[in-house]
Formats: C-alpha cells, sequence, structure tokens
C-alpha cells in the first residue's frame, strides 16, 4: 500500500517536470508589430517584456528564425524585412501568429528595439501548485495507508505475540478480531491449540497406563530373580531398577511439559537456598553465590523440580554446583556452576534430547535416564524462559532465563 503511494507519487513527480506546464495562448503577429512601434504590450497571450538598447542582440539562435514569421512582422509594420528579425524556440505552424518563447527585435534611428517572452523560470506557478498539491495527496493517502496498514498489521502481530507465549499445557487466550481473514485464523489457531492440549493429554494418559501396566511384569520378574544367584541377582536386579527408572522419568516428562494455568509469585532467593539446604544436607557439595531480589511468575514445584535436576547433573558430573543469579534486562538469570570437564559447545544442543546422556558409556554408577535436561528445558519454556549449556573458567555452566515479575 505505502509503496503503492511511493511509486503514484514518483510517476507524478516525473510528469510534473518532464512533461510541459500549461502553455499560453498564442500571440499574433500585429500585436508584436503594435509593440514594436511603441504601443502597448499585449495583455492576453504570452507574457512579454520590451526592450530597448543600442548594440544589436547577441547570442541569438539563428536555427531558430521564422522566415514566414519575419515577412509577416515586416509587412505588418510596413518596413523592409532587414530592419526586423524574429527567432521562436519551437516550429510555428501559421506566420500571422506565435506560440510559446520567442524574440522580436526592430531596428531603429537609435538602436534596437526587442519584444521577448522572459527567460523561463525553474519553477513556476504550475510546478508550484503541483508539488502542493503532490505533498497535500501524499500525505492524506500516506496518512490513509498507514492506518488501513496498521488495522491490518495490528492483529496480526497480535497473534504472533500468543503464539509466541503459548506453551505445551499452558493455554494462551488467542486475541480475535481484525479483518475476517485475520479472525478466521485466529479460530483456527484456537483449535488448534485445542487439539494439541488434547493431544499430550492424551499421550500423558498412555505413558501413564504403560507405566502401571509394566509394573505388574516387572514385580513378577523381580521375584523369579530373586531365585538367581547372588552375582547375577544383583546385576538383574540394577537392570530392573533402571528400567523403573526410567518408566518414573518418563512419565515425569510428559507430566512436566503441561505445567498447571496456577501461577504465583515466587521469589528465586528463597527457592534457591531452599533447594541448596535440602541438598546440602544429604551431603551434596552445593552453595549459593547469591544474588539481588529477583521475583517471578510460576509453578513454584515446577521450578524447584527444574532447578534440582540441573544441580544433581553439577553434582553427579561436575563434582558440586554453586548457584548464583542476576537480573539483566527484564530477566532472571541463574547460573549453576560446576568444576567439571565443561560441556562440548558443538554436543550441547544435543544434550536436551530425551533421553541423550552427557556420559556416553551409559555408565550406572553416574545414574541418570536422560531426561533431565530436556524436562529442564521444559519447566524453563512452559515458563517464558530459555536455557543454554556453557563454560566458565573452573568448569560447566547451566544459564537460565526466566522473565521478571
Amino acid at each position: 500500500m505505502i509503496l503503492s503511494v511511493i511509486v503514484a507519487t514518483l510517476v507524478m513527480f516525473v510528469v510534473t517536470f518532464r512533461g510541459p506546464p500549461p502553455q499560453s495562448g498564442p500571440v499574433s503577429v500585429a500585436q508584436i508589430a503594435r509593440a514594436l512601434r511603441g504601443g502597448p504590450l499585449p495583455e492576453s497571450g504570452l507574457p512579454l517584456e520590451l526592450r530597448q538598447q543600442r548594440e544589436a542582440p547577441l547570442n541569438l539562435p539563428r536555427n531558430h528564425e521564422v522566415p514566414a514569421g519575419r515577412a509577416a512582422l515586416a509587412k505588418a509594420m510596413k518596413v523592409p524585412e532587414s530592419r526586423v528579425r524574429l527567432w521562436a524556440m519551437k516550429s510555428q505552424r501559421r506566420a500571422d501568429e506565435l506560440h510559446g518563447p520567442f524574440v522580436a527585435t526592430y531596428r531603429t534611428a537609435d538602436g534596437w528595439r526587442i519584444v521577448r517572452t522572459p527567460s523561463p523560470a525553474l519553477f513556476t506557478r504550475w510546478h508550484k501548485a503541483t508539488l502542493v498539491a503532490m505533498a497535500a495527496a501524499v500525505l492524506v493517502l500516506g496518512g490513509l495507508g498507514w492506518a488501513l496498514a496498521g488495522a491490518i498489521s495490528r492483529p496480526i502481530r497480535r497473534l504472533g505475540e500468543a503464539a509466541a507465549r503459548s506453551r505445551l499445557g499452558m493455554p494462551v487466550d488467542i486475541p480475535r478480531g481484525g479483518p475476517r481473514e485475520v479472525d478466521a485464523l485466529a479460530v483456527s489457531l484456537a483449535a488448534m491449540q485445542d487439539r494439541l492440549a488434547e493431544g499430550v493429554e492424551g499421550r500423558t494418559a498412555m505413558l501413564a497406563a504403560i507405566a502401571h501396566d509394566l509394573g505388574t511384569p516387572l514385580a513378577r520378574i523381580a521375584f523369579w530373580v530373586e531365585q538367581l544367584p547372588d552375582p547375577a541377582r544383583e546385576r538383574a536386579s540394577a537392570d530392573i531398577d533402571e528400567m523403573r527408572a526410567m518408566l518414573q522419568a518418563a512419565l515425569r516428562f510428559a507430566r512436566d511439559e503441561r505445567i498447571g494455568e496456577a501461577r504465583v509469585k515466587v521469589e528465586i532467593g528463597s527457592l534457591v537456598e531452599a533447594l541448596a539446604e535440602d541438598m546440602a544436607a544429604t551431603g551434596a557439595p552445593v552453595e549459593t553465590a547469591g544474588g539481588p531480589r529477583a521475583v517471578v511468575r510460576g509453578d513454584p514445584a515446577a521450578l524447584r523440580r527444574m532447578l534440582t535436576n540441573l544441580v544433581e547433573n553439577a553434582v553427579r558430573y561436575g563434582n558440586g554446583a554453586t548457584i548464583g543469579w542476576t537480573i539483566e534486562a527484564g530477566s532472571v538469570e541463574l547460573h549453576i556452576d560446576d568444576s567439571g570437564p565443561g560441556f562440548d559447545p558443538a554436543k550441547a544442543a544435543s544434550l536436551f534430547t530425551p533421553f541423550v546422556r552427557g556420559d556416553p558409556s551409559r555408565n550406572r554408577a553416574t545414574g541418570g535416564t536422560g531426561l533431565g535436561l530436556a524436562i529442564a528445558r521444559s519447566i524453563a519454556q512452559a515458563h517464558g524462559g530459555e536455557i543454554a549449556l556453557g563454560n566458565h573458567p573452573g568448569g560447566g555452566r547451566v544459564t537460565i532465563r526466566l522473565p521478571q515479575d
């Protein structure tokens, strides 16, 4: 819309300065003859000026001399043709009248009398009026185009913001209104959100049913395993425990993707201090680095599960965890530092994939099912935040960014 207004304005500009302005009417040779003899200048037609000078006019365009007009002028003045000259800037269709700029001279006893059209101005009244009209048209059309573009883009922008806030299990009000097509899009997005929520509910229910149904055969297997010799029984029991842990982790992962709608203010310092005290009481090397007062809005239980998973990873793979937080540009940034080998930047993104572990050996001594980071990121995203893996001078660093309340 705005581009079309600009193009139309450029076309008008070209026409204004490339095309001729409205021309005045013609001047008859008889009127020119009367002015050269000392009579009044004609009041209609082209604007003219009269000049008297002693020297002959110089630098006149000989190639535009009008012989027929010169003869008609000499006849009207009843003088020889040698005493008059006539030049025109464009070819003339008739000998008894002139169109466009011209110069007519008459040699008198005192010198030369000259009747001519004045030099054309760069900006004529026509140009000025046209430019004013163009500016007014641009302002009016530009304002209307801006208003129309805003009326179309505003609902689309609101839809985009709602889609950016949308998370699985966290319903977002899809704004209605705007043009008919945009309103239909909002209805479709709301329906899609409902279908996605139903799909998540169905998947969670299915995983819960699978975990429940697998519990019975696992219990029977555990019973028969007790009949095995000690070395075999210990290995088989460890495998059964690992299977149960994986089932429980998968179920938690599915449930944590749909955080409850009820959100409350959560003071980050209190949450971190309580978690650090609880883990330190179990002998885990966890400490806090402190930070400013920071408040977010969310599910306290889910946020604690997120931090617990990340801190346990730092303790398990990085020999300890130090938790600190800052406020940056309206966001609360938590940092969980460890003293381990750090993260490989090339593989950091893949560690958030479910069932992908940082320890490729699958060593039971390190524990884990490969869902801790996936669950943590799912909770962070459900709160409008994000998690990134990086390094600090002494080891690995996990950065959690959450919107400040």
